[in-house]
């Protein structure tokens, strides 16, 4: 949670006091200020840098104490920041975001018209901010800053013989400047500038009443040619692809990315009547996961092939790695299980753990699978060389699978700095494995003794087939 000049967490997790604040004068910040040394200015900061006020601190209790006097600034939730009363600050929630430093939803409105672009800015701002999915909703098309405008009448040019292009120039050379000369000081060239003083150019009066034909027979003044007004120029002049674009971005609210995403086009189109000349596009993270799906169900698809073909030259049969390689789907059983009971959405991190997984739930049918092999080439049946297995080889596989997810245990709970984005490869890692070895021991014997049955009525009735009738 962070408010610019003046950041903090929860209570629980101490506090990050920023450097940032310019020019506050709010009494409870200045006397926060002058009872615990917290900088509120950059020169304050350069001193102090940062204060960490610990847990039990008095910083802390007074905090508390004074939290409605400042607004609500330790919210524990996020539907429970109160809008904040202090002037020239701005307050936002993150959260941290493997592999990317854009956020999670964007959303790129082009079109050419300047001023329709701020306006249909405006209103998918506040068709954004209704939906519950989204939260901190921002937008690029900023209050701009004042300037003086000339728009050129060219009739009346026309009409006094005047050129549209030199009386612009003239205008740009009394307010800019031109560069008349250069001035030599020692190996730098320095331009020389000419234009108005500051007393003929300062109000916009002054800059109507310019000569725009200077030396003829009738004065001519700028306003006689033009129309000249204050005005409010663009913030900036943003462009993707060479198109003129108004991006507009919001944080996760309730709810998945991908869920927020069909929310927000649901709406777009639904509430916003859009003109011609005018597209949107959703793009953002939501848009980095488009791209980075197909390279992961490839890496995911290309783990599983190899798996497959080291079993297959490990047993040299193209069934039983089939039957091994049913713990997989198995495991993603349990992954989506756990995701869903815990409310994570499906991410990039959890992706990398499914693969991972691919290659590690393998591992107990494999050792299964392998012993009732050895105990069937021993002479012994089917039935019996499959509970035998199970039996003797029960222990190394709890074993197995037991320290793995012992393992992976503090990662899944969640100890130390980034935990958030190390924990849904954990969850995931762990879910799919218990569930893996869980039905491993119940699918994998069964599912074994129906094909090894099968396979030998098939070779028993082609060995039947083949026999001559006259050695019958």
């Amino acid at each position: 949670f962070t408010i610019k000049g003046y950041g903090m967490g929860d209570a629980g997790e101490g506090m990050n006091i920023s450097h940032q604040a310019k020019k506050m004068e709010d009494e409870e910040l200045l006397a926060f200020r002058d009872r615990f040394g917290v900088p509120l200015s950059d020169e304050e900061a350069m001193r102090a840098d940062f204060y960490k006020p610990p847990e039990d601190s008095p910083e802390i209790r007074y905090l508390h104490e004074r939290r409605k006097a400042l607004g609500g600034y330790l919210p524990a939730r996020r539907r429970d920041c109160a809008p904040l009363e202090i002037p020239d600050l701005e307050a936002r929630m993150v959260r941290p975001v493997l592999f990317s430093f854009r956020t999670p939803i964007e959303v790129e409105i082009h079109g050419d018209n300047l001023l329709e672009l701020r306006r249909m800015s405006e209103r998918v701002a506040e068709v954004m901010s209704v939906i519950p999915e989204l939260a901190d909703v921002e937008t690029s098309q900023r209050v701009g800053a004042p300037e003086v405008q000339v728009e050129y009448d060219r009739e009346q040019l026309a009409r006094y013989g005047l050129n549209i292009e030199t009386v612009a120039s003239r205008v740009r050379d009394a307010v800019k400047g031109a560069e008349a000369s250069l001035y030599n000081l020692g190996d730098r060239r320095i331009p020389i500038m000419v234009r108005f003083r500051e007393a003929d150019r300062r109000q916009v009066t002054d800059v109507a009443n310019f000569l725009v034909n200077p030396g003829g027979d009738r004065p001519i003044p700028l306003d006689a040619v033009a129309d000249v007004k204050l005005a409010e120029g663009p913030s900036e002049v943003r462009r993707i692809d060479g198109r003129r674009v108004a991006v507009l971005s919001a944080n996760l609210g309730a709810g998945s990315l991908g869920g927020a995403v069909a929310a927000l086009e649901e709406a777009l189109v639904r509430e916003i009547d859009w003109p011609t000349d005018m597209t949107f596009f959703i793009t953002g993270q939501n848009q980095e996961w488009e791209r980075s799906r197909a390279s992961l169900l490839l890496a995911l698809s290309l783990s599983i092939f190899l798996v497959y073909v080291i079993m297959a030259a490990q047993f040299e049969s193209l069934v039983q790695p089939l039957i091994i390689m049913l713990t997989i789907p198995l495991a993603f059983f349990g992954t989506v299980l756990a995701l869903k009971a815990l409310g994570i959405s499906l991410s990039v991190v959890v992706f990398l753990g499914m693969i991972m997984l691919a290659g590690i739930v393998v591992n107990n049918a494999i050792v299964l699978v392998d012993y009732i092999n050895r105990l069937k080439r021993r002479g012994m049946d089917r039935i019996e060389a499959v509970v035998t297995a199970g039996s003797v080889r029960l222990r190394p596989i709890l074993m197995t699978t037991a320290t793995t997810v012992l393992g992976l245990l503090p990662m899944a709970i969640g100890l130390g700095d980034g935990a958030e984005i190390r924990t849904p490869m954990a969850i995931a890692v762990i879910s799919g494995l218990i569930a893996s070895t869980a039905l491993t021991l119940v699918i994998i014997p069964s599912l074994y003794s129906v094909v090894d049955a099968l396979r030998e009525r098939v070779f028993d009735r082609s060995r039947a087939g083949s026999v001559p009738e006259g050695a019958a």
